[in-house]
């Protein structure tokens, strides 16, 4: 364990989830309707440490994505030491695989930064459309609020039992009509939205439709997202930033150093 891993988890509270306090109703709840709100993955201290880690690392990083929705920097833990704590952290690991009931490895990690008044939502979508993977049945995100996250900040909405909807293409974060053009019956489906404590997080299914509105605060809402698969995925084939240096072959899996498994680093 490193030391900067190490110093971090010595901030972590009693009140903190971890594997052993989850509760079968949690891990039900997600099942269920693919998503949950976990409080306390990371203590607030650490929160606080990770927010500013996360804001510096902003400042110097090159994004993925910088416009009016929001800023996006990925694989920010093979750039950063002191976020690559977070991106491994065993709490987080270990918790997703109770949930997802499966063994699992990283895909990657990304810090999203609504910058203050950006006015723009992130539009309703699934995460899984976006990636190339085949055969990952159990693909599963943590989003941590690095910073207190109510839902005049850029909180989480979601749309329970949505995940089931397991053929859809992608859909277009930047349309609000996007995902019901594809799939008119989910409009009139129930929506949950999820304001999070600093430290707080939720887990959501890859295939569990999601929103986030505007930042309507004078501070930046400040998220670090874990994105966890089944760690026996295959290359679909199909282009994307995290897989296209990597010269993969059509259902060959995804593994090696930069896609380590839960086992080998949390267990």
């Amino acid at each position: 364990m490193d030391d900067v891993l190490s110093e971090t988890l010595m901030l972590a509270t009693a009140s903190q989830t971890t594997p052993e306090t989850l509760t079968d109703g949690q891990i039900e709840d997600y099942r269920n309707n693919g998503f949950v709100r976990i409080p306390g993955i990371i203590s607030p201290e650490e929160a606080a440490h990770f927010h500013a880690a996360a804001l510096k690392f902003a400042s110097v990083g090159t994004p993925l994505s910088d416009r009016a929705i929001f800023q996006q920097l990925v694989n920010v833990w093979t750039q950063d030491e002191a976020m690559k704590a977070l991106t491994l952290h065993p709490n987080v690991a270990r918790v997703a695989e109770k949930l997802a009931g499966v063994r699992l490895r990283l895909w990657h990690d990304q810090i999203l930064i609504k910058k203050p008044r950006n006015e723009a939502p992130t539009e309703w979508h699934q995460d899984q459309p976006y990636w190339p993977h085949q055969d990952s049945a159990h693909p599963i995100s943590c989003w941590i609020a690095l910073c207190d996250v109510p839902v005049e900040r850029g909180c989480m909405t979601f749309i329970p039992g949505s995940q089931k909807r397991t053929e859809l293409p992608a859909q277009n974060l930047a349309d609000a009509n996007s995902l019901f053009s594809i799939c008119p019956e989910l409009m009139w489906d129930e929506r949950v939205t999820v304001p999070l404590k600093a430290g707080d997080c939720t887990f959501h299914h890859g295939r569990c439709a999601h929103m986030a509105t505007p930042n309507f605060t004078d501070d930046p809402r400040v998220a670090h997202v874990v994105i966890f698969m089944d760690a026996d995925t295959k290359f679909s084939g199909r282009p994307h930033v995290v897989t296209q240096p990597l010269a993969l072959t059509a259902s060959e899996t995804i593994e090696g150093p930069l896609f380590p498994r839960v086992a080998d680093y949390a267990d």
